[in-house]
């Protein structure tokens, strides 16, 4: 088994997994990802120039063999119970960031939900106000 990852690690993991679903990461998730790590309190002390590392090592950890499950599992123990809901929050976000949900990252929504075992209520609850923070008419 991999060393656990820090909360901040585990939630960083999961806005990249998600950029990166549909195989490119755009502007507006890359901007989305800074975004969230400067202003969420779960981020307080997190040092912004650790990004680049901690991105690089989830690449490396998803390109391994079995690398999504692998990762997904280690997600899963690094965080929380109760931060489960902001991991999906997390990964919402970055998947709404560019207003161009693809089937790639609608199914990687789909993993962290099932990962995360959430409620329908409470993916509901995230995935609304998502769509509010992001409409544009």
């Amino acid at each position: 088994m991999s060393k656990l990852l820090s909360v901040q690690e585990a939630l960083v993991h999961i806005m990249v997994m998600t950029a990166a679903a549909d195989s490119s990461m755009t502007d507006s998730e890359l901007r989305t990802i800074g975004e969230v790590v400067q202003f969420l309190p779960v981020f307080r002390g997190f040092d912004e120039g650790e990004l680049v590392r901690i991105s690089g090592e989830c690449a490396e950890r998803m390109s391994d063999e079995n690398g999504l499950i692998n990762t997904l599992d280690l997600i899963a123990q690094s965080l929380p119970r109760k931060l489960y809901d902001t991991g999906y929050a997390v990964a919402v976000e970055v998947a709404a960031a560019d207003l161009d949900l693809r089937q790639e990252e609608l199914r990687m929504l789909q993993m962290f939900r099932d990962r995360f075992d959430l409620d329908k209520l409470t993916v509901a609850a995230i995935e609304r106000g998502a769509q509010a923070r992001y409409r544009t008419e």
